[in-house]
């Protein structure tokens, strides 16, 4: 499967073309945001272009070549993506998910990052479907949810069942995107241009070489295979709240000092109830914010220093993303508050953050239960959710 994947794109090099390349990425994003959601993915040209601003090198080995980057450096870029375009940021965040394919045999992956080291993987784990096992790997055939970014992805993961072994945790299995049936049913109003379609897989011979545990221990040693994989996950789709929650405030900030209301009162922005709204929603989200980035550079240098992470910092970690996911979407709704009617059209800018930024929070790995089983563990008892934290 390897032999027809395409990593010719390279990442511009470190520094000032790099960073060249991630602002004109930005740039272009402003331009084209409309059209993505109006085709409901992220088309892979864009890709290419996140690709050469390093986006999708970030959490490739070093042990193969690649330049992993710290998860709050990584998410500062997903977070600044999510401020123009919360969906796209979604999709760009799958820039952290080779961290996953540490817990592929060594092997598979000197094969896999020999190609290239800048990998676009997209997902669908869900639901688990029972694989029938022959000699040499697995034949499958189902259909999987929530694939987001699909369209432009260079390699595809589907959920197997695993065994008691993986504890939970679903099988991933690695397939080219050719092999697979993508059916466009993401008919939704937030996160349209993540494409998270279905896929479907019908007798599909899969190595066992090219399966994993998600989240399974991994086989190879660095810092970012220490930092606790399903935890960098649920981060991940987090900050784009936080995104979309900065886009909002600074879209009614900016409009709150403008000229007269249309029914000739004073300025919006001079009312009491503008000012307070808009001071109380930057306390939120900036408080969040920090706790986020602090607990995430906490654990990560534990990693870094090789210090064991216990299940306790991996809680805290979940707890601050949950917690980033609830304050962005009160961000956001707070600014539709400060906007007033105007707010409620389809073309007004507030609704590409008011669609979006609702959604990380409604994420399975977000939502309100992650709390009550980050509780749970705190006090010694059982999660409650598989594979948590």
């Amino acid at each position: 499967m390897f032999d027809r994947v395409d990593l010719t794109v390279t990442a511009e090099p470190p520094g000032a073309p790099r960073q060249a390349a991630f602002e004109h990425a930005l740039d272009v994003l402003r331009e084209r945001r409309d059209e993505f959601k109006e085709l409901g993915y992220v088309p892979k040209d864009y890709i290419t272009l996140l690709k050469k601003a390093g986006i999708y090198r970030a959490s490739t080995p070093q042990t193969f070549g690649g330049e992993p980057q710290a998860p709050a450096d990584f998410m500062e870029l997903i977070e600044q993506i999510s401020t123009i375009d919360p969906a796209t940021g979604w999709v760009a965040s799958f820039g952290s998910a080779l961290t996953y394919f540490s817990a592929l045999p060594y092997e598979t992956q000197q094969e896999l990052y020999g190609k290239g080291l800048d990998l676009a993987f997209a997902g669908g784990m869900f639901p688990m479907v029972e694989a029938e096992k022959v000699e040499g790997g697995y034949i499958a055939s189902g259909t999987w949810m929530f694939a987001s970014g699909c369209a432009g992805a260079d390699i595809l993961g589907i959920g197997l069942r695993g065994g008691p072994e993986t504890e939970g945790k679903p099988v991933t299995a690695l397939v080219h995107p050719d092999d697979v049936t993508i059916v466009q049913n993401w008919n939704v109003s937030g996160m349209r241009s993540t494409g998270s379609n279905n896929v479907v897989v019908k007798d599909l011979f899969i190595p066992e070489e090219h399966t994993f545990i998600r989240g399974g221990a991994p086989t190879i040693d660095e810092p970012l295979t220490r930092y606790p994989a399903l935890a960098y996950a649920a981060q991940v789709l987090a900050v784009t709240a936080l995104g979309a929650g900065r886009g909002a405030l600074d879209f009614v900030r900016d409009q709150g000092s403008g000229a007269k209301s249309v029914t000739g009162g004073p300025a919006k922005g001079n009312r009491g109830v503008y000012k307070l709204g808009l001071a109380h929603a930057e306390t939120e989200l900036r408080s969040a914010r920090s706790y986020f980035y602090e607990t995430t550079r906490e654990v990560w240098q534990k990693a870094v220093d090789g210090t064991p992470i216990t299940v306790e910092d991996t809680v805290y970690l979940r707890m601050a993303a949950s917690h980033a996911a609830q304050a962005g979407r009160k961000a956001v709704l707070a600014a539709f508050d400060l906007a007033g009617t105007g707010a409620i059209y389809n073309t007004h800018p507030l609704q590409r953050f008011l669609q979006d930024g609702l959604v990380p929070a409604q994420h399975a790995m977000l939502q309100e239960n992650t709390f009550e089983a980050s509780g749970a563990l705190l006090m010694g008892f059982e999660a409650g959710i598989p594979s948590f934290p």
